[in-house]
């Protein structure tokens, strides 16, 4: 398998922010893993290495490079990105198998219960890239930032894929929040805007005398774990609602997440318009992440009430 050196470290920088997400949610995630016979894991995230899964996972498996043998059985969906998948004859996965930029393997009588999906990203080398950085500098401006809004929305499709894959009832859980107290969650998303920028700044200031470097990294891993979480949310948002429109009352997380995605890109090519709901879409996003702690509480700065004990009987 011919390991893609960018896909490596997208990958590197989604285990990177997804990793306090993964907290106290069964999440595995090392460089050699095995799921044997009759063992049972939560989820699987797999960093390069290798992993082999011939007992049960209760929720998904994600591979950003490596390899990856199932023979057992994944309750929901095997999403592989730039690594080598293989299905064995006894492998059941319950929901998607989706692998882009690596290997598929599928011996016969394995069973997937929805999508097989494969992108061999070897094919989609743009024909300018051919031609050098003469190629490159020869574009237009406008055909440059279309090409580089194409690699966003690709980049945002990776990160769906596995949030919405590992994490979907904190998705889910965190989508419903946008419709009930949507208000709050600006104003949340708002202050936090403003808290962070401030840090930031801050911080960029001290990494004069190296103290702020530290805090400048911290603050920034912070605000992408922010920043990709609330804006997966949003998107399922608009996937279910479009879906509901239509009749569909139940759409997987998944799929609804994938869907609003597609509905927000399409409105992020808008000029002028687009970058103003880009813009309002990253506050909200940031609002619903910290009101609801990643998908895990109502509201996190909610009080919890105390009950006091009733006064003896006489």
């Amino acid at each position: 398998m011919k390991k893609t050196p960018l896909l490596f470290l997208i990958g590197f920088a989604l285990t990177a922010a997804l990793a306090p997400l993964g907290y106290g949610q069964g999440l595995t995630l090392q460089r050699d893993i095995v799921v044997g016979p009759g063992e049972t894991q939560e989820n699987v995230v797999l960093l390069g290495g290798s992993a082999r899964v011939d007992g049960t996972v209760r929720q998904s498996v994600v591979a950003l490079g490596g390899n990856v043998v199932i023979s057992g059985t994944v309750n929901d969906s095997v999403v592989g990105i730039g690594a080598s998948i293989t299905l064995k004859s006894t492998a059941v996965v319950k929901k998607d198998v989706v692998v882009i930029g690596g290997r598929l393997t599928r011996e016969p009588g394995a069973s997937v219960g929805n999508d097989t999906v494969f992108f061999d990203l070897s094919r989609l080398v743009p024909g300018f890239m051919k031609g050098g950085t003469k190629g490159f500098f020869s574009l237009s401006i406008v055909p440059l930032i279309l090409i580089l809004k194409l690699v966003t929305v690709f980049i945002w499709f990776l990160m769906t894929m596995v949030v919405a894959g590992i994490f979907p009832k904190q998705v889910a859980f965190a989508s419903s929040q946008v419709r009930t107290s949507f208000g709050a969650i600006l104003g949340t998303g708002f202050l936090g805007f403003i808290i962070f920028t401030g840090v930031i700044i801050i911080s960029a200031f001290l990494c004069l005398i190296l103290i702020g470097i530290p805090i400048l990294l911290t603050v920034a891993v912070a605000a992408m774990c922010l920043r990709v979480f609330g804006q997966v949310a949003l998107c399922h948002f608009f996937g279910e609602s479009l879906s509901r429109s239509f009749g569909k009352h139940n759409p997987t997380v998944l799929g609804a997440s994938l869907l609003g995605l597609l509905i927000v890109s399409v409105i992020g090519f808008v000029p002028v318009l687009g970058l103003l709901f880009s813009f309002v879409l990253s506050i909200v996003g940031f609002g619903v992440a910290i009101r609801t702690k990643f998908g895990t509480a109502e509201n996190w700065f909610a009080r919890k009430q105390t009950q006091t004990p009733a006064p003896p009987q006489a």
